[in-house]
């Protein structure tokens, strides 16, 4: 898939290649995992387990572990941030796995614009008065939240959907 920022076209394969060549080898137990959309790159890498004792909270020292790579590195990945972030025009965000628990450091909350009728402004009106949500915005994120996980299948389908049309279009004629 070609990504584009400006007048440069990359590929996503490019962006990733130079990510594998700037994060160091010893961060992560693997290639850490790469999301990318229009305004950001999110890179969360796997940790070594911890090895939790009798009587020792693995919950916690998973934590612990996450919070201590996030200290550790944090000089670095904000340097390799900000190249990127120059290079790319996307911001860059973090997170780190251990065992079963995942923590992203930084995640830009990006502001889109959106028309919404009245039964839709009502919707987002009764989360706020409820308490559930604080403004309207907030209510439209849980909105989202609350789709992403109850219709995971379905939007997964249309994940792989859109990667066949991507395919057939980058095997049609070219302009």
């Amino acid at each position: 898939r070609l990504l584009s920022k400006g007048e440069t076209m990359m590929t996503e394969q490019d962006l990733r290649g130079w990510f594998a060549g700037r994060i160091p080898g010893d961060w992560f137990t693997g290639a850490p995992g790469m999301t990318i959309d229009r305004d950001e790159i999110l890179i969360v890498g796997t940790l070594a387990d911890v090895e939790a004792g009798e009587g020792v909270s693995v919950a916690a020292a998973r934590a612990g572990r996450i919070k201590q790579f996030r200290e550790d590195t944090r000089e670095a990945r904000i340097k390799i941030a900000r190249e990127a972030e120059h290079r790319f025009g996307r911001k860059v965000s973090w997170g780190a796995t251990a065992g079963d628990r995942t923590e992203i450091f930084t995640s830009a909350a990006v502001p889109h614009m959106t028309r919404l009728r009245m039964s839709e402004r009502k919707v987002l009106d009764t989360l706020v008065e409820s308490g559930i949500a604080r403004s309207r915005s907030d209510a439209l994120a849980w909105c989202v939240r609350l789709v992403g996980t109850k219709q995971k299948e379905w939007l997964d389908d249309l994940r792989e959907a859109l990667q066949s049309v991507e395919a057939v279009r980058e095997a049609g004629p070219s302009l």
